[in-house]
């Protein structure tokens, strides 16, 4: 289920980059100068889907080597189609960027030229001690015209190339003295297009996005600057009219990037905090396999809080991620170390086993039963005290080993059994002739049995329980108590013996 979940959601992400790609495609064929921000978040969202999927395939890896008893090394993610398209998109925008801003400069350059050009013919017109008012009056208002089909200058020129054209309008129009009625018709004009710039700026307070507004004033003082000036009573009414819907965005922009910078803040504090809890986590005193996966679960949470958690400043951002990086890389090399080593320590003992299985296997070869037996007892001593294999094996090798066991023991009893029917029908032709002692020794001889059972079995007791220890003490108790019984009948045995004796004597 969890590869099925994997795949699926490659496949999103996958499907997702595609169209980010198909996008960007769209976006190359308008005017790059208009599309910038749209192509600065569709590479933000493609990388970001990019990198997650990196980090996913890299777990993946990292599991999927770890499962194996490996450890993953040199991994490197495999090539991404759709990244390199990405990649060559981009550099395709950023040759048309580069191309649009030579062309930019270049034009601005020529723009300011213009300007320069008809600069100079309006302080021409200003400077004039005598003038032909009417033909200079139109003649004005041509070079006002070609000035507004003029594009920007260059920035560092704009300012003072401004202050220059309105010094030389307000100049002119003052020398000249031209008709009232013509002079209010421009004030009268120009006030109609500032106050419509006035009521534009005021209406971008409106607008959800603060960038998008801050952008559209700028476009509005651009226009304010080209155009001519009011009647003098109303510019300073009027510029503070505009001067203060601006404000308001501006106030808005940097409260915007204000709060920007604070989440950036609160962003590098969380990851500080995380960094914290890496960093209390002490390798050296994780000596289990469930103290591991319980430290590895607390890291993978550490791990998916991170992700949740934006960019921190710039300035830091980089140092964190990379001790982060550092503090989580070190902690999965360490466990991989220790189920490393953990599975070094179940096939040494695998192997300590299999030699006690091969050893109780040439004992089955010996005739000498007294020695063999105490080899097996040997061996199940020895077997308890190695640790635990592999447990794909354990079950296995333990039926193995028990078995062994048994069967040599089913065959010795089988041999003693032989022997104790030999060994009865001697004593039963010794009852025969000597009357009712039969009965003594086949009691003595079950007694030897159930000793020697209650022997064997109590080997199999680790003792590791209050359960194992009660069971010991009884086994313990029952094979004293039988011991006692098998001295009362020796007794009685050797005094049927001894009066046999005597009666024979006799």
């Amino acid at each position: 289920m969890r590869r099925l979940l994997f795949t699926a959601n490659s496949i999103f992400m996958e499907n997702e980059k595609q169209a980010l790609v198909e996008e960007l495609k769209s976006l190359l064929e308008q005017n790059v100068n208009e599309v910038k921000d749209k192509v600065e978040q569709v590479k933000s969202q493609f990388y970001r889907i990019y990198h997650q999927e990196v980090e996913a395939a890299k777990k993946a890896a990292t599991e999927a080597a770890e499962a194996a008893g490996q450890q993953l090394e040199n991994w490197v993610p495999d090539v991404d189609e759709a990244e390199n398209q990405m990649r060559e998109l981009l550099a395709v925008y950023k040759q048309k960027r580069q191309e649009a801003a030579r062309l930019q400069e270049a034009e601005q350059e020529q723009n300011l030229l213009r300007k320069e050009a008809i600069l100079s013919q309006m302080k021409e017109m200003a400077e004039a001690e005598t003038a032909d008012v009417m033909g200079n009056l139109q003649k004005m208002r041509d070079l006002q015209a070609e000035w507004k089909t003029i594009g920007q200058v260059p920035a560092p020129k704009a300012q003072e190339v401004w202050k220059r054209y309105q010094q030389y309008q307000e100049q002119f129009y003052d020398l000249v003295k031209i008709n009232i009625e013509l002079r209010d018709l421009d004030f009268k004009k120009n006030l109609e297009m500032k106050t419509l710039l006035c009521e534009a700026a005021e209406k971008l307070q409106e607008k959800e996005s603060i960038v998008e507004a801050s952008r559209a004033l700028q476009q509005l003082h651009d226009e304010w600057a080209e155009i001519g000036p009011v009647a003098r009573e109303l510019r300073e009414e009027l510029w503070n009219r505009f001067k203060a819907a601006s404000t308001i965005i501006n106030k808005k922009h940097q409260a915007y990037f204000d709060e920007l910078h604070q989440k950036e803040q609160e962003n590098l504090e969380k990851k500080q905090a995380l960094l914290e809890r890496l960093r209390a986590i002490n390798i050296s005193e994780i000596t289990t396999t469930r103290m591991w996966d319980e430290k590895q679960a607390e890291v993978q949470a550490i791990q998916e809080e991170w992700r949740k958690i934006g960019f921190a400043p710039k300035k830091y951002n980089q140092t964190v991620y990379e001790e982060y990086r550092e503090l989580t890389g070190n902690f999965f090399k360490a466990r991989t170390a220790y189920f490393k080593e953990m599975r070094d320590n179940l096939n040494t003992n695998m192997k300590a086993k299999r030699s006690l299985i091969d050893k109780v296997k040439d004992i089955f070869a010996s005739e000498d039963w007294q020695t063999a037996t105490d080899a097996v007892i040997a061996a199940q001593k020895e077997w308890k005290t190695i640790g635990a294999v592999p447990r794909k094996y354990s079950e296995e090798m333990w039926q193995q080993f028990t078995t062994l066991c048994d069967e040599f023991f089913n065959r010795k009893r089988e041999q003693d059994r032989q022997t104790r029917n030999e060994r009865r029908g001697e004593r039963e032709e010794r009852v025969l002739q000597s009357g009712d002692r039969a009965k003594m020794l086949r009691q003595y001889d079950n007694l030897s049995q159930e000793i020697k059972t209650a022997e064997n079995n109590i080997l199999f007791f680790t003792g590791k329980s209050k359960t194992g220890n009660q069971l010991v003490e009884n086994l313990q108790k029952k094979i004293e108590t039988l011991k006692n019984q098998q001295k009362e009948l020796e007794k009685k045995i050797a005094e049927l013996d001894n009066a046999d004796t005597q009666a024979a004597e006799e």
